[in-house]
């Protein structure tokens, strides 16, 4: 597996265990990450991470300030 895509599987894993209902900035994630014992450089490689997956549809990215992710599993 890539590490993108372990990256990005990581992060997934942490909002559904932390159950985050609501869109979170990147600062949030990283936040949330820590909290769970799982090391990210930045709050900008989290970004990054989920921009890409924003591509395929896996991620909507809510363009505001600051920007603010969500799973678009969450949204069906």
């Amino acid at each position: 597996m890539r590490v993108r895509q372990r990256d990005f599987e990581r992060i997934r894993a942490v909002l559904e265990e932390a159950d985050a209902e609501e869109p979170l900035t990147a600062r949030e994630i990283l936040d949330l990450l820590d909290e769970h014992g799982e090391e990210f450089d930045s709050a900008h490689r989290v970004a990054t991470v989920l921009g890409r997956h924003a591509q395929t549809g896996e991620v909507e990215v809510i363009r505001d300030q600051p920007y603010r992710y969500e799973f678009t599993e969450r949204n069906n």
